[in-house]
């Protein structure tokens, strides 16, 4: 099962349009999209006629719906600079690769419209949009993490650069790594979960895993065993697709769900003794680390311009690094059994 992809722009073909070249319709009837990114459209197979790819060469005729499509939702929103530090692991004319910090939300929308990474990106690149606007020149982004997720993202730079970005996603060619501390004693030391994640219909802000392909998006995540703490799981999770909440819904499925994960159980006890002890050494882990202890750690992509693969990885951030101190700690004073 492919992503899905969403319709950015819309054009049809008056009744009288004479035969002409659908690259040449396009950049007429799309005045605030640059011919460059009409192109790379074509050359990503971004440009529908009905529901069928075409290529630059196809001739329109009259009544053709011409579609452009991507694999992320357009924005519509209007994009404010704002001056806010940004941890850039690299940068060229074409990429950018920054780490994000947890409690910093990645694009504007559902009452964040001011201290995004977007609008951080915004002010560091020179560029922002209107509300209004035609052109999708802000659409940098073509991935996220969720909010109180830490770890790498992928900016384009340029229209070429965002659409062989996107289509590296949508063809699942990225490596997306992450490390996740998670509840329980994971059983097999490396898996893989298969799941259909689709949205909760009894809670709309949460997502689950279905059987019904109808009711949820294909899901594959994979993982294996870093260290073992009894009571938790450091693991690493290697995503073949890149779902809403993925990680957190997939391990959540298996009865591991993430620690801290508020949303979906990972702030409660769900292994371990009963004593206040115990229970207060759980009570210090959380305010060490106040969010799901989750972290994408490494991403690998084509380099759109030169061919390269570039790989980059990140340390794990404080509050992970002292979560798992605690545990190897504590760990390390349990009686042997």
């Amino acid at each position: 099962m492919e992503e899905e992809l969403f319709e950015h722009f819309r054009l049809v073909a008056d009744q009288g349009q004479a035969p002409m070249r659908i690259d040449v319709y396009m950049a007429t009837h799309l005045e605030d999209t640059s011919r460059s990114r009409i192109q790379q459209a074509f050359k990503e197979g971004y440009v529908h006629v009905g529901d069928n790819v075409v290529k630059a060469n196809y001739i329109v005729r009259p009544g053709d719906v011409i579609r452009f499509v991507m694999p992320y939702r357009r924005r519509g929103l209007e994009i404010l600079p704002q001056d806010i530090p940004l941890n850039i692991v690299y940068e060229d004319d074409d990429v950018l690769v920054v780490n994000k910090p947890a409690g910093m939300v990645v694009h504007p929308g559902h009452g964040h419209f001011e201290g995004t990474l977007v609008n951080a990106l915004s002010h560091h690149l020179g560029i922002s949009q209107g509300p209004d606007a035609e052109d999708e020149r802000m659409g940098v982004l073509v991935h996220r993490i969720d909010k109180d997720t830490s770890g790498l993202l992928a900016v384009a730079k340029n229209d070429p650069s965002q659409l062989h970005l996107a289509k590296q996603f949508f063809d699942h060619s990225i490596d997306r790594r992450y490390q996740a501390i998670v509840w329980g004693d994971v059983k097999e030391d490396e898996g893989t979960v298969e799941g259909n994640i689709g949205r909760d219909v009894n809670d709309r802000l949460r997502f689950r895993v279905y059987e019904d392909e109808d009711k949820g998006k294909r899901a594959v995540t994979h993982y294996r065993v870093l260290e073992r703490f009894g009571f938790v799981t450091l693991v690493e999770c290697k995503l073949e697709t890149g779902r809403t909440h993925q990680i957190r819904v997939h391990m959540g499925s298996l009865g591991h769900p993430i620690f801290g994960d508020d949303r979906y159980g990972g702030r409660e006890i769900r292994k371990g003794t009963i004593y206040a002890k115990y229970r207060q050494f759980i009570q210090n882990c959380f305010e060490i680390c106040p969010r799901q202890a989750l972290h994408a750690k490494t991403l690998g992509f084509v380099h759109p311009r030169t061919g390269e693969w570039l790989q980059f990885d990140s340390e794990l951030p404080e509050d992970m690094t002292a979560l798992l101190d605690k545990w190897r700690k504590y760990c390390g004073q349990m009686p042997e059994e």
